[in-house]
């Protein structure tokens, strides 16, 4: 059985985790900003099934002035992509979940020593927002 999701669908999760990648990212920015966005985007980009396939581009517009504005995009998107693909292809949501999860870890490793605090907190929400559907 082949899933088809629709564009609005793929955007939306495109949105959620490649967000995730630049949340980690500016929470990362006092150590390495561009390897804990390079490690995510290589963790994301090595995704399988479905989810590797929606996830092999990275979504146009992902902006935000902010890392406020960026998080009010991303967020309820991630809680949104973990719904919709427990409705349309359950085996899916937990493969999206641990995609973002590896993608988290790998931008989290790309810092020398421990994560700061703020990219511990930024991992913790974005978790939390995985988890909230």
């Amino acid at each position: 059985m082949s899933i088809t999701l629709s564009d609005q669908d793929q955007l939306t999760l495109r949105t959620a985790a490649w967000g995730a990648v630049s949340l980690m990212s500016a929470a990362g920015a006092a150590g390495s900003a561009h390897k804990a966005a390079t490690n995510g985007s290589i963790a994301l980009t090595s995704a399988t099934g479905l989810v590797g396939h929606v996830l092999a581009k990275a979504p146009k517009g992902l902006t935000g002035k902010t890392v406020a504005a960026l998080a009010d995009q991303v967020l309820p998107a991630l809680t949104a992509s973990t719904t919709l693909l427990k409705q349309h292809a359950p085996d899916e949501a937990e493969n999206f979940r641990r995609t973002v999860t590896v993608a988290i870890d790998a931008a989290v490793q790309s810092q020398k020593g421990e994560p700061s605090p703020s990219m511990t907190e930024m991992a913790r929400q974005i978790t939390e927002a995985l988890g909230a559907s």
